[in-house]
């Protein structure tokens, strides 16, 4: 047999190297588990347009991944604002200890800023080396960008408890840097996944008085999620111009209508952060009281919910999205408290997997959710189907139509406590074998 020719033998070289490169993702991929959620935006990533005065890279720094991105870095304009929310777990990260020490400096805001985030490893739980970590990360990024450490936003998601190769990444900076550009969201948003199965982004363009405003904003998480700040990172921009106190008395209060209705399996991260950042590039400036004011509020409340609710479209496992609405309750906290016990329920979660209509567990995740009820006011239905009323089963109910409403992917399960005027709206998943399947080995 002849020996090759030079270009025969490059493309077998280049076949071996492809086989090699499909032989570890199937190696890396988890058996029986879709490579992404069923229940994914059926568009994909969104066309997001650029954000005035924000520019962003990605690199693969090498943190816990390989063969892949897995820092994010933005670049924002001189005289922008940031505004923050961040976890109240009592065990956060370095990283977002260092966040919301920024978050209360004022001193620099005319200058540029940076959020910079890694995939793969927390830094939480990793004492003095988390905050030197930190440090040296700001720092490096400060020098690399010309702008204050102080004005150097970072995050870190992933392992808890490992310390936090951080020359890794400032070893790639110098690379983002020249990587940096406008509406480079896609991969920003795939560089900060670790067991998201699909890249998360939503956006909108404003008419605000005759002028144009951009707001794009990217998330990740997919477990370890529940109210509180809802356990998952998020990057919000705007070119909108708006005071930084009110840029943060809005976001605080949306946040509580949108990433705070949230919940995949009641667990509260060490590393949640939402970052917002107007860069007062386009637009009137915004000022509470008017019509551009309250159009751009109800703008970012629309990205914050769309993002919001692919988070748990994308939980671990999951495959049915779950809307729980709570009416008639005493007040709007005992509402989003029995919205919370019933999306939080194991019970409840593995009925809705199995497709079972079991409103009992309905009924069980109410009484223990420690408000006022009244059993013979309640009422429960799935979707239009009145399941359940005063205290007993509904004369009208099916239990094979409740049994084929729940082979919908998409579920609302509504209660009312026929008590008052509180309600509240939380969004869940079920749960499945699929989401022991992937925490029970996610550190191997």
């Amino acid at each position: 047999m002849s020996n090759p020719t030079p270009e025969e033998q490059r493309l077998r070289e280049e076949v071996a190297r492809l086989k090699a490169q499909v032989e570890a993702l199937e190696a890396a991929a988890k058996p029986g588990l879709p490579a992404v959620s069923p229940l994914a935006p059926k568009g994909g990533f969104p066309d997001l347009p650029p954000v005035a005065g924000v520019q962003l890279a990605a690199a693969a720094a090498g943190v816990r991944y390989k063969g892949r991105d897995d820092v994010m870095l933005a670049y924002l304009a001189p005289g922008t604002a940031m505004a923050g929310v961040t976890t109240r777990s009592a065990t956060r990260s370095a990283s977002v200890l260092d966040c919301e020490d920024k978050l209360r400096l004022t001193e620099h805001d005319k200058d540029g800023a940076a959020i910079v985030v890694n995939a793969g490893n927390a830094n939480a739980f990793t004492g003095d080396n988390g905050r030197r970590s930190v440090a040296a990360i700001t720092e490096a990024v400060g020098a690399t960008l010309g702008v204050p450490a102080t004005r150097v936003f970072s995050s870190s998601t992933g392992v808890i408890g490992d310390p936090l190769p951080h020359d890794r990444i400032t070893a790639v900076l110098a690379q983002m840097k020249d990587g940096l550009q406008p509406g480079n969201f896609r991969a920003a948003a795939d560089a900060i996944r670790t067991t998201d199965t699909f890249a998360k982004g939503a956006g909108v363009t404003l008419d605000l008085g005759g002028e144009q405003v951009t707001i794009a904003g990217i998330a990740k998480g997919s477990g370890m999620v529940a109210p509180d700040m809802a356990t998952m990172l998020v990057y919000i921009f705007t070119d909108a111009r708006i005071s930084q106190a009110d840029l943060q008395a809005m976001l605080r209060d949306l946040t509580d209508r949108s990433f705070n209705c949230i919940t995949v399996d009641s667990d509260t991260s060490t590393s949640d952060t939402l970052l917002l950042a107007a860069t007062g590039q386009r637009g009137p400036v915004l000022t509470p009281d008017t019509a551009a004011y309250d159009s751009f509020r109800d703008g970012l409340l629309a990205v914050m919910t769309d993002l919001a609710q692919q988070v748990v479209r994308d939980g671990e496992g999951a495959t049915k999205f779950i809307e729980i609405r709570v009416t008639g309750a005493a007040s709007d906290s005992d509402a989003a408290i029995v919205g919370r016990a019933i999306a939080n329920s194991p019970l409840v979660k593995t009925a809705v997997a199995g497709e079972d209509p079991n409103w009992g567990r309905v009924v069980m995740a109410v009484g223990k959710a420690g408000v006022t009820a009244d059993r013979d006011l309640l009422s429960i239905r799935f979707g239009d189907i009145l399941v359940a009323e005063k205290g007993w089963v509904a004369s009208s109910y099916r239990e094979e139509d409740g049994a084929a409403y729940m082979k919908n992917p998409e579920l609302v399960i509504g209660v009312d406590m026929g008590l008052g005027d509180g309600q509240a709206t939380v969004w869940t998943c079920d749960l499945t074998h699929a989401y022991i399947q992937i925490n029970a080995d996610y550190r191997s």
